[in-house]
């Protein structure tokens, strides 16, 4: 479907440009939203009459979205959220989320200004566009953790998540090692039986042959 932009709409182009769309992005996201018109004879007739008072209402609206982007460039906002131990969230971080901790920190934001590529899932520091406007982005971070403790933690630069590997890989590695040095043990032991030390208490049999000769000598006296 080829339509004509109301505004600068990423990756399309421009207000007043002419571009070729799929339909279904047309009719459920451009054109509910006022974002574009369908290209015909008489919607071109339209825009070309009231181009002017549109490219007018346009810089309106990006002044006051630059005016807007002071109380919202470069802002932190912390969440915190259960995760498991190796940092995925039990559950994601919505737009609706991010909404609400910037109206804490004092910036108002709508949930449609919000850029989310994909639902953000693990602990950690995430980089968020605003869009305040077609021609106005800002970019907050949202410091998702999962008690304050570690969130500060992660506001000072740590990767939490790689500290808690490597304070936990001596315990693990001890563990590994114990059942090793078990059985190497359990080995030696065993040569040792193997290898021909008799037991407490039982005779050599060099000291049972020694005996045998002096009790036949015992019995040729009595004879005698």
């Amino acid at each position: 479907m080829e339509i004509i932009l109301l505004e600068r709409v990423e990756k399309l182009g421009a207000i007043g440009d002419v571009v070729k769309v799929k339909d279904g992005f047309a009719r459920n996201f451009l054109l509910p939203n006022k974002k574009a018109l369908r290209a015909n004879a008489a919607n071109r007739k339209l825009f070309e009459a009231n181009r002017s008072k549109i490219e007018q209402d346009n810089a309106s609206r990006r002044t006051e979205a630059e005016g807007a982007s002071k109380g919202v460039e470069g802002k932190t906002v912390q969440l915190i959220r259960q995760a498991s131990n190796v940092g995925q969230l039990y559950g994601s971080v919505s737009a609706r989320d991010i909404v609400d901790a910037l109206e804490g920190a004092g910036a108002t934001v709508t949930k449609n200004q919000v850029v989310l590529d994909r639902p953000i899932k693990a602990i950690g520091m995430h980089a968020v566009k605003i869009a305040l406007h077609p021609e106005v982005t800002v970019s907050i971070t949202v410091n998702v953790a999962r008690s304050p403790e570690e969130a500060e933690l992660q506001a000072q630069g740590i990767d939490v998540m790689a500290q808690m590997f490597e304070r936990d890989a001596p315990a693990v590695a001890e563990e590994t090692n114990e059942p090793e040095a078990a059985e190497a043990t359990e080995a030696t032991g065993e040569v040792s039986a193997q290898s021909g030390a008799p037991e407490s208490g039982a005779p050599e049999s060099g000291a049972a042959d020694a005996e045998a000769p002096a009790e036949t000598a015992a019995d040729e006296d009595d004879n005698a």
